[in-house]
């Protein structure tokens, strides 16, 4: 038996269910629940995801037995409705849509009225008794094929549907007659012709399988490849294929269309949230081509339409009655698509909705206290990710703020930047470091690329429902949406407010949680972790094992990450320390003196700044464990670059110019990555480390008899060989207890090391011998697993992205089958040695989700992350804990 590519849905019947997703798509298996539910559901069949990775696997060609299916599932659509596809007297159209197994929001393509020509066009009048209708179903299908199977840019088109409208000197599409449409089709017929030197196809199936066929294709557009990208979709899934019976908004005022959200996507509030227009088709919503209507008078905000709870109370009572068995069924907020035609309620889609984080926290915090789920699946359900975007600047609702204009609060969050109008100079300039504002009438799939790149996003037309609104939330980007009194003026790259123009490179800023468009650049707070906020991440806390510390160099940064849930310090990089102006000065003097008694006069110096940082430090952390780690960067790094700062350097010191940089390039190594640092330097320059551990163990002990705790962990980097931390670790422990004694205080330390190279993992049973924690250098060890410098890789890393040789950039996520092997190798058998041996990671990995259940799952001790990583890392924990249940 060949395998089946084709499900069929409608009526009461259906083959496929929710738990099909992985074959049928999001979409598809959705409409096959709903059926099985009771939900009403406009009958037709889903062509299987494995149809579209064979389609590519055959240079786009169709596996066999693929067409005979979708012929016999069209029978039985056919029946099922009553209508034949290709039938003069009853036609049957089609929507063609895609529907991969996540939801992708207008990144693929979609032909609604499939099925019309000049004969089906006048059954669909004579079935509806209304020739404007059928036209202007017909002329919409023209337009959507010939621009989405035929390759005709839409603007093409578009053009001609204006020029009607100016002739007949009317404003909207729903001013001109069937005459006019009927017109409308022939002109754009001949474009089509025009433009590809083909004839429109009439053929319904030939019509069929171009759609078919421009679906799969658009799995791999550039905006749905960039999507995908954004959001770690793999390119192999591809897309399924829903061809289903199309239902009618714009047969008249008894009809209507609309989008709506079971709970409101931007603030999780347990509100029956959408719009809807009379007679209109589904994309008039979303393209923001005409202002949408508010679906019920609670979420009216200040819109003077009239809402579909008035209009249509009756239907918009099943309605309610519908997303409320929805909503209990698949126990998440959903988004749904739905068509009234002729006063009957049909669903075209239901999905997971779209959300802010700050809905998602809240929506899964409702829900518990529902009894809809519970903690466990609460924690599961928000993605770690997307807590980066609710730790962000927020405006000063103190600063002076001059208010140009109000849209919709379409995504919350602020964003100041440049304006600017292309999304393709939105991208080009962010790559140049610029904070831009892109600005559009409306945006469109094609725009995916300058989102994301954009600082945040403002559109003069379109609803809470539109293109620019559901991918900025889902984005996380801060978005402002259907500002009416702006006015987008391509042409001269401005957009006017009344009588003021507004010009590209301007500033203003954002505020995606109000609407409101300001002038110039406006100053922002840094958000607290309170409410239900820290309610969630409380519960992140109760089932995570991973303990979840972060890399602060600073006092300030301690206190940040320690009011982002830090349980300590795992990386603190004393070199950060030393670049404020007068210790740079002393760090460049020990470095260039020719003896020992030069360099300690320089590093006693340092001493006392190096002390009141961590001094500063251990009172942030009291009560948690510090990790210091010594000087780590090779030496040359300290050294000024220009001729200004060489002769005032050589001046402070008294030497020549010359002598200086003699000196200078004397320093200077062929591979510093691999050269003279870390704990080279402590043992060819054992009175560095010697001051760094003084100053460690003297801010310990003072902090102490002022009444803190002080859990000082000290870190040797870039060991390779057991003997090289021996020799640290003997003259440091010395030093230490030293200080101990002369302050007369009671104070436990460790000594320990970085694991940043593979010979140490391959050996750290021996090294555990002498070290009492081991931390993981994930950078390094990428770096010298890969034989890979980070700071040139980017230059070809994108490429092997890109041609997918690697899945993902090393130094991003933990690379599990190499670094991760070394990882799992330094554990086991550092733990073989010292049972007991507390091990962590402290590079970039930290915050990273897919590395922190890596961490879980080697049964590390912590992961230390940057501060504002910290929430991100605590709830990748929890849910590694939960998945490994």
């Amino acid at each position: 038996m060949s395998e089946q590519f084709v499900y069929s849905f409608g009526g009461d019947y259906t083959e496929g269910d929710a738990g099909m997703k992985n074959l049928l798509g999001g979409k598809g298996a959705n409409l096959a629940e709903m059926i099985k539910i009771g939900v009403p559901v406009p009958p037709g069949f889903t062509i299987t995801t494995s149809t579209c990775v064979s389609f590519y696997e055959n240079q786009n060609q169709y596996p066999e037995g693929l067409e005979e299916q979708v012929r016999q599932a069209m029978r039985k659509t056919e029946e099922t409705i009553n209508k034949g596809f290709g039938n003069n007297t009853a036609p049957l159209l089609f929507s063609v849509r895609s529907g991969a197994r996540v939801s992708m929001p207008g990144m693929m393509d979609t032909v609604l009225n499939l099925g019309l020509n000049d004969q089906t066009v006048e059954g669909l009048i004579a079935g509806s008794g209304s020739a404007r209708f059928a036209y202007d179903s017909y002329r919409r299908f023209v337009q959507m094929y010939g621009n989405v199977v035929m390759g005709i840019e839409g603007e093409k088109l578009e053009e001609l549907l204006d020029k009607a409208k100016e002739q007949k000197g009317v404003d909207s599409d729903t001013d001109l007659d069937a005459d006019d449409l009927k017109q409308l089709v022939a002109n754009l017929k001949a474009r089509v012709k025009e433009l590809t030197g083909k004839d429109f196809p009439e053929d319904p199936y030939d019509q069929l399988w171009g759609a078919i066929s421009a679906v799969f294709s658009s799995w791999n557009t550039k905006r749905a490849a960039t999507y995908r990208k954004l959001n770690n979709i793999p390119d192999h899934w591809g897309t399924a294929v829903n061809v289903q019976a199309m239902v009618f908004g714009n047969m008249g005022e008894e009809c209507a269309t609309g989008v709506a959200f079971t709970r409101d996507p931007s603030t999780g509030e347990n509100l029956f949230y959408g719009e809807f227009l009379i007679n209109a088709q589904g994309e008039d919503v979303v393209a923001g081509i005409r202002t949408p209507q508010p679906i019920n008078e609670a979420g009216r905000g200040d819109s003077d339409l009239p809402s579909l709870e008035t209009v249509m109370p009756d239907l918009y009572q099943e309605l309610v009655e519908v997303y409320q068995k929805l909503e209990k069924h698949y126990r998440d907020m959903q988004d749904i698509e739905f068509t009234i035609e002729n006063h009957k309620l049909w669903l075209l889609q239901t999905r997971s909705g779209k959300r802010t984080i700050t809905a998602d926290i809240k929506i899964a915090l409702d829900m518990v206290a529902e009894g809809l789920i519970d903690k466990r699946e609460a924690i599961l359900r928000v993605e770690p990710e997307k807590l980066d975007k609710l730790l962000h600047p927020t405006l000063d609702p103190e600063a002076a703020k001059e208010l140009l204009a109000k849209g919709l609060p379409a995504s919350p969050g602020a964003a100041c930047g440049e304006i600017v109008f292309c999304a393709d100079e939105a991208e080009a300039m962010s790559a140049d470091g610029h904070k831009t504002i892109l600005v559009r009438a409306e945006t469109s799939p094609e725009d995916i690329n300058g989102m994301n790149a954009a600082e945040g996003i403002l559109t003069s037309r379109g609803g809470m429902t539109s293109h620019a609104a559901v991918v900025a939330r889902g984005m996380g980007k801060c978005c402002v949406a259907g500002c009416a009194a702006i006015f987008v003026d391509y042409q001269n790259d401005c957009f006017k407010i009344g009588d003021k123009i507004f010009k590209k490179g301007e500033i203003i800023t954002l505020d995606g949680s109000t609407g409101e468009v300001f002038l110039g650049r406006i100053a922002t707070i840094t958000p607290e972790l309170t409410g239900e906020f820290a309610t969630f991440m409380s519960w992140a806390d109760e089932f995570r094992r991973l303990k979840v510390r972060t890399n602060a160099d600073t006092p300030h940064d301690a206190t940040v990450a320690r009011d982002f849930g830090a349980e300590g310090i795992g990386l603190c990089r004393t070199e950060h320390m030393f670049f404020e102006d007068e210790r740079i000065k002393a760090i460049r003097e020990m470095i260039l003196a020719d003896n020992l008694e030069g360099r300690e006069k320089a590093l006693a110096k340092l001493l006392p700044a190096q002390k009141s940082d961590f001094i500063g430090i251990f009172k942030a952390m009291d009560g948690l464990p510090v990790t210091v780690r010594l000087l780590d960067p090779p030496l040359h790094e300290f050294l000024p670059q220009n001729e200004a700062d060489i002769k005032e350097l050589a001046t402070i010191m008294g030497v020549s110019l010359a002598a200086l940089k003699e000196r200078t390039e004397a320093l200077h190594e062929l591979n510093p990555m691999l050269g003279h640092r870390g704990c080279r330097l402590g043992i060819a320059y054992p009175e560095i480390y010697a001051m760094q551990v003084r100053a460690i163990m003297e801010a310990a002990c003072e902090a102490v008899r002022d009444g803190i705790t002080v859990l000082p962990e000290i870190m040797i980097p870039l060991v390779a060989d057991v003997n090289e931390f021996k020799f640290l670790k003997n003259r440091s422990k010395v030093i230490c207890d030293q200080i101990i004694a002369d302050y007369g205080v009671t104070l436990d330390y460790l000594i320990g090391t970085m694991i940043e190279l593979p010979r140490a993992a391959l050996t750290a049973d021996v090294i555990a011998q002498e070290a009492e924690f081991f931390s993981f250098g994930t950078n390094d060890l990428t770096q010298t697993t890969y034989g890979l410098s980070r700071d040139d890789a980017g230059t070809f890393l994108p490429t092997y992205i890109e041609q997918k040789i690697f899945a993902s950039d090393p130094f991003v996520s933990i690379d599990i089958d190499g670094v991760g092997a070394l990882i799992e190798i330094g554990v086991t058998r550092g733990r073989t040695t010292r049972p007991n041996l507390k091990v962590g990671i402290c590079g970039e990995h930290g915050g990273e989700p897919a590395s922190v259940a890596f961490c879980h799952r080697t049964a590390l001790d912590y992961v230390s992350c940057s501060p504002f990583r910290v929430p991100i890392a605590r709830l990748a924990a929890a849910r590694a804990a939960l998945l490994d249940d």
